[in-house]
C-alpha cells in the first residue's frame, strides 16, 4: 500500500466531536451512542444526573443531548437550569411527543434546541451538526485515514493494516478502542474514558480492569512487539496514551 500525503494532527484540533447524551432508557441510549460513532462523532453516555456530573468531570463534550424525563431526583429541566449557570455548551432537550410547555422551558432554560420521542438518529445527527455550526463550535471533520508509526487505519472501509499493506484482523470492539486512540494522541486516557467511549459501558469504577485486557489484546495485534510497546503505553496511575502523532489525509 502506497502512504498517502498526511497533514499532522496537532494538539488543537479535534478530529471527533464528543456528543455526551444523557437518557435513562438504556436501548434509546446506546442506539444513539452508537449511531454518532458510525457517522463520525465520539458519545458517551449518562443514565442519570449524578452520570452526567462524573462524565464532565472526565471529558469536555462539545454538546450534550438531555433527555427531560430522568430518574433520580433531578430532570432534565433542572439539569439544563444547572448547567447553564456554569457553562456554555450546547444542549439539545429530548421531550415527550406533544408536550409543549416542556419544549418551551427547555428553550427559556437555555436549551440550543429540542426534539421529540420517538426520533430518528439521523435527525438528531443533522441537528447536531446545525447547532454545532450555529454556536460556533468547531463541527467534526473526517479524516478518511490515519496513520500512527507502522499501521495506517482506513475509516470508509474501516480496515486497519501495516506499512507494507497487510490488513491487520480488529474485532469491532477492539477497532473501537483504536479509533479513540487515534483521535485522542499523545494524551492520557483513564480506564473510564476509555471503557465509556469505546463501548459504551458506563463508569466501570476502580474494581473494572476489562479495559487492561482490551488493551492487551489490541496490543498483540497492532505493536510489533507487544512486550515492548511503542504505541499504546501504560502510563502508572493514569491510565493509557498513544505515544505516537497521527497524521490524516
Amino acid at each position: 500500500m502506497d502512504w498517502q500525503p498526511w497533514r499532522l494532527y496537532s494538539a488543537g484540533m479535534e478530529v471527533r466531536n464528543l456528543i455526551l447524551i444523557v437518557e435513562d432508557d438504556d436501548e434509546i441510549r446506546d442506539l444513539v451512542c452508537r449511531y454518532l460513532r458510525d457517522n463520525g462523532y465520539d458519545a458517551m453516555g449518562a443514565a442519570t444526573g449524578k452520570e452526567l456530573d462524573q462524565a464532565l468531570l472526565m471529558a469536555e463534550p462539545h454538546l450534550i443531548v438531555l433527555d427531560i424525563m430522568l430518574p433520580g431526583g433531578e430532570d432534565g429541566l433542572a439539569i439544563c437550569r444547572r448547567l447553564r449557570a456554569t457553562m456554555k455548551t450546547p444542549i439539545i432537550m429530548l421531550t415527550a411527543k406533544g408536550d409543549e410547555i416542556d419544549r418551551i422551558v427547555g428553550i427559556e432554560l437555555g436549551a440550543d434546541d429540542y426534539m421529540s420521542k420517538p426520533f430518528n438518529p439521523r435527525e438528531l445527527a443533522a441537528r447536531i451538526g446545525a447547532v454545532l455550526r450555529r454556536t460556533g463550535h468547531v463541527e467534526t471533520r473526517n479524516a478518511r485515514e490515519a496513520r500512527c508509526g507502522h499501521i495506517l487505519v482506513n475509516y470508509d472501509r474501516r480496515e486497519v493494516y501495516t506499512q507494507g499493506g497487510e490488513v491487520i484482523e480488529l474485532s469491532s470492539g477492539e477497532y473501537a478502542l483504536l479509533t479513540v486512540f487515534m483521535s485522542r494522541p499523545q494524551r492520557v486516557l483513564d480506564r473510564d474514558m476509555l471503557l465509556e467511549l469505546a463501548s459504551g459501558r458506563s463508569f466501570g469504577g476502580a474494581f473494572d480492569r476489562s479495559i487492561d485486557v482490551q488493551v492487551s489484546r489490541l496490543r498483540r495485534k497492532i505493536e510489533l512487539d507487544p512486550a515492548n510497546p511503542v504505541l499504546i503505553k501504560t502510563v502508572r496511575n493514569g491510565g493509557y496514551i498513544l505515544a505516537e502523532k497521527v497524521l490524516t489525509t
